[in-house]
């Protein structure tokens, strides 16, 4: 089973976004040197103490400081960008780095209405053409846009040697349909929703095989938190509870909390179920029970690659969640 890192660059409290983001760089370095297949960093606008508006400029460096792991975007949010810019960007990282570039992209919005409002004149209008916007990025990286079109003259150069692999997120039924009409790989935050995934994912594999005659490539996304002892799990995982609770709240810092903050915070008995709930969409315990969770959970939904999202508010923690569930893998 391949296994690969979905990095949000959490901001811990006491630490600075440059922290976070250099923490990043270590997180993709370390998944080179345990044979993970792919690191990808995600797109986020001021939101819940995240340190990466700019998947882009993160790769660049982390491409520049590893040399075999493929790196890519999770997600490139295209309703913000034109896809003739997108397209440039990415065959620019993948000249620079042969063979090793992957571009996800979303449509969700990544941050608050006002960041939508900053970063797009109509970021509803954009969404609504999502699926156009998808068609003209495809259309610029194969060169496929009839000779008389006003974009037939033109290329998004540099033009790699190898071309990049692209991939479509998502969390749904509707999302699962479009990545299977528009040909594409999909990628599945199962961490990120209530949906019933595993029904979702048959849903693209069966369109996929209606549009195409052929078979689409599935990454599933985890959130998991291993350690050495199930206890020790638990009580890493209640700092990124809480921090799914305090989102919830207008006012704070929305950092990752130390144990400190942890221990002295009065869960409500409302917050109290939210964790219940969260909870059931993690897998957190010892690198044997979290081995075994991963396959079980992949049986159900037969994905060809696992990405794992860890957070926690000590990096060394996160680091050890990795190494572990690493060495599981190889045995």
């Amino acid at each position: 089973m391949k296994l690969s890192i979905l990095d949000q660059a959490p901001i811990s409290a006491g630490k600075t976004a440059q922290e976070a983001l250099q923490s990043s760089v270590k997180l993709a370095q370390l998944g080179e040197e345990l044979g993970y297949h792919r690191y990808w960093i995600a797109e986020h606008h001021d939101l819940f103490g995240l340190a990466c508006p700019n998947p882009d400029v993160m790769l660049g460096v982390i491409g520049a400081q590893t040399n075999t792991i493929r790196i890519g975007a999770g997600a490139v949010l295209l309703p913000y960008y034109k896809p003739f810019r997108v397209a440039e960007t990415y065959h620019l990282l993948a000249t620079l780095f042969p063979g090793r570039i992957d571009l996800g992209i979303g449509r969700a919005p990544g941050g608050s209405a006002e960041v939508s409002m900053a970063l797009s004149d109509n970021y509803l209008k954009q969404v609504r053409e999502y699926p156009q916007q998808i068609d003209e990025l495809n259309n610029f990286f194969t060169h496929n846009f009839p000779k008389d079109h006003p974009y037939g003259k033109i290329k998004p150069t540099p033009v790699p040697p190898i071309p990049l692999q692209t991939w479509l997120l998502g969390t749904s039924e509707k999302s699962a349909v479009l990545a299977a009409e528009k040909g594409l790989d999909y990628a599945f935050g199962h961490f990120m929703t209530n949906a019933q995934g595993p029904e979702v994912v048959k849903l693209y594999r069966k369109n996929f095989r209606k549009f195409h005659d052929s078979h689409g490539r599935v990454i599933v996304a985890m959130h998991v938190i291993c350690a050495e002892t199930t206890e020790k799990a638990e009580k890493l995982a209640e700092s990124v509870l809480l921090w799914k609770v305090l989102q919830e709240k207008v006012t704070g810092p929305h950092k990752i909390p130390s144990r400190d903050t942890v221990k002295n915070y009065s869960f409500t008995t409302k917050e109290k179920e939210k964790i219940d709930q969260l909870k059931k969409k993690m897998i957190i315990g010892n690198p044997i029970q979290v081995k075994e969770k991963i396959i079980a959970l992949n049986t159900q939904y037969e994905a060809n690659e696992i990405m794992i999202v860890t957070i926690t508010y000590d990096e060394e923690a996160k680091f050890t969640s990795y190494r572990l569930l690493a060495e599981q893998f190889k045995n």
